[in-house]
């Protein structure tokens, strides 16, 4: 039986590390794939990559891409006039290209994603959330665009008026993520940001009934630390889902789907286990896996 993390990028990459070092092979990540993009005819999965690349301890000290990467096809690019706006690395191009091969031969996302993730010697699954397209959007002022154009080209410096999950009311979650929650010993939601990251993979149809079915507890990991929002647009996205920037507007957003909350804030509503959350090291990393892992424990055992 395994343990199963839902993740985006960012947090739940870190904490999927963590849970690594302490499971193996036992640990499998359902990463969103909302945020995939076809671009430089290659197809890019950034959150799924983000999660392979910490397991495979070649995360780049910006936080992605691989480590030690260079950017010689992004410069030439560039002299060739292309409106560089979405930066790959070399070596992580080369990784994008390949999974566009392997989509183009006919394989699914599911098993293009195994392929790439044992090539860099992971022992873990890595599972696509669906092996049907998802496309996250973002209305603004100026209209629709999609994630990254919000994240990169506009910074995600303006309002949010809308988020649409473009293809999830008729994309199922793979056979293996199914079979997997279904055969999980502890559901962990990584501190990822609620709207954007998990979101795309609870509007898959089906998918919060397999939640709502799984035998395991389903516990969160809360993706605000100290009180502030470490990376990305989580604030503004809790609060056009009508929820507060803190632990409670977590539980709010999941509510109906979790059995128990990990936070470093006080919280009476929902079981919780109280503690530090920041995972800026090896050591705090796997303190907060093991703190999930014995709130998952405690909940499978009363």
């Amino acid at each position: 039986m395994s343990v199963v993390l839902l993740s985006g990028g960012s947090g739940g990459a870190k904490l999927a590390r963590g849970l690594y070092e302490l499971l193996g092979e036992e640990l499998a990540v359902i990463a969103n794939t909302g945020d995939d993009i076809e671009i430089y005819s290659a197809h890019v999965s950034p959150d799924p990559d983000l999660v392979t690349y910490w397991l495979a301890d070649r995360i780049d000290e910006r936080g992605w891409g691989l480590a030690g990467d260079s950017f010689a096809a992004m410069e030439m690019l560039r002299e060739l006039g292309t409106d560089v706006w979405f930066n790959l690395g070399d070596r992580d191009l080369a990784l994008c290209l390949e999974r566009r091969e392997l989509l183009t031969q006919g394989l699914s996302a599911t098993a293009a994603q195994a392929r790439l993730t044992s090539a860099l010697g992971v022992r873990a699954r890595v599972l696509p959330m669906s092996d049907q397209p998802v496309r996250t959007r973002i209305a603004t002022s100026g209209g629709w665009v999609g994630l990254q154009e919000f994240l990169i080209r506009l910074g995600a410096q303006v309002p949010i008026d809308g988020v649409e999950f473009q293809g999830a009311a008729a994309a199922l979650p793979s056979p293996v993520v199914i079979e997997a929650l279904a055969g999980a010993r502890a559901v962990i939601i990584g501190p990822s940001n609620p709207v954007i990251s998990i979101g795309p993979i609870l509007a898959l149809r089906g998918m919060r009934d397999a939640l709502i079915a799984a035998a395991a507890p389903v516990v969160a990991v809360s993706p605000i630390v100290g009180g502030e929002v470490l990376k990305g647009p989580t604030a503004a996205c809790l609060a056009w889902a009508g929820q507060p920037a803190d632990a409670r507007g977590v539980l709010g957003y999941y509510d109906g789907l979790i059995d128990g909350l990990v936070s470093d804030e006080e919280i009476e509503a929902i079981a919780s286990l109280r503690c530090d959350t920041l995972m800026s090291s090896a050591e705090q990393r796997r303190f907060v896996a093991e703190r999930a892992l014995e709130l998952c424990q405690s909940l499978a055992g009363a």
